[in-house]
């Protein structure tokens, strides 16, 4: 007979299999809807990473605000918003800036864009004496800019209920992040704490687009 934790180790391995799996699927499908021209507007991929963001996603509840980047399908997939919804919005041409009020979730193109909007909603958090947290994604060439320290720095010293992920996929835009910006090591890295968990990964598409030249 299998022992109680076992089975529940094998079930909780079962469904970590499949969010990756359904992850994986659904901006392989993003990628072929571009390629053959049907997405009239930049789309930025995931791809490498799904193991760690699922892991993050686990800390975060339905009530919990999350706050990304240009690059955001996976966060809206894992906070519960039907793949449907996301697949209209991306096809509208806003892949970059996906907006879900009603899931709490949040994008901005802006680098740094959403940085400053998450520390004012954890402040208000705070002071309401809410109980729900704010999270808030960036990649590792964000994360070296001063909103980002500033931001990090603030949340900090007046413990703000807010977590910083910062996802290192060596690119900024078409540079390599620790050439742009003649660091060996960037600030973050390998940071795991109260307020920031960083974690790196490989890339398989390019910073935007799915790898093939589209013309409209």
């Amino acid at each position: 007979m299998t022992a109680p934790k076992k089975r529940g180790a094998k079930k909780r391995k079962r469904s970590h299999s499949k969010n990756v799996e359904k992850l994986i699927k659904f901006e392989e499908e993003i990628a072929e809807l571009f390629n053959s021209g049907k997405i009239k507007a930049p789309i930025h991929l995931y791809h490498g990473n799904e193991d760690q963001i699922i892991n993050v996603f686990k800390k975060i509840k339905t009530e919990d605000w999350v706050f990304c980047s240009w690059r955001s399908h996976y966060q809206c997939l894992l906070k519960g918003v039907p793949e449907k919804e996301i697949k209209e919005e991306i096809l509208s041409g806003r892949s970059i800036s996906l907006c879900f009020p009603k899931y709490n979730i949040y994008s901005s193109a802006l680098v740094g864009g959403s940085l400053p909007i998450a520390v004012g909603l954890a402040l208000s958090i705070k002071r309401n004496n809410a109980k729900n947290r704010v999270y808030c994604f960036m990649g590792e060439m964000t994360s070296e800019t001063g909103i980002a320290h500033e931001c990090i720095k603030y949340s900090r010293n007046f413990k703000l209920p807010i977590h910083f992920v910062i996802e290192d996929n060596e690119k900024s835009v078409c540079t390599d992040t620790r050439k742009a910006w003649n660091q060996k090591k960037l600030t973050y890295e390998g940071y795991s704490d109260e307020y920031v968990t960083y974690y790196h990964y490989k890339l398989k598409y390019p910073h935007a687009g799915a790898g093939k030249r589209v013309q409209f």
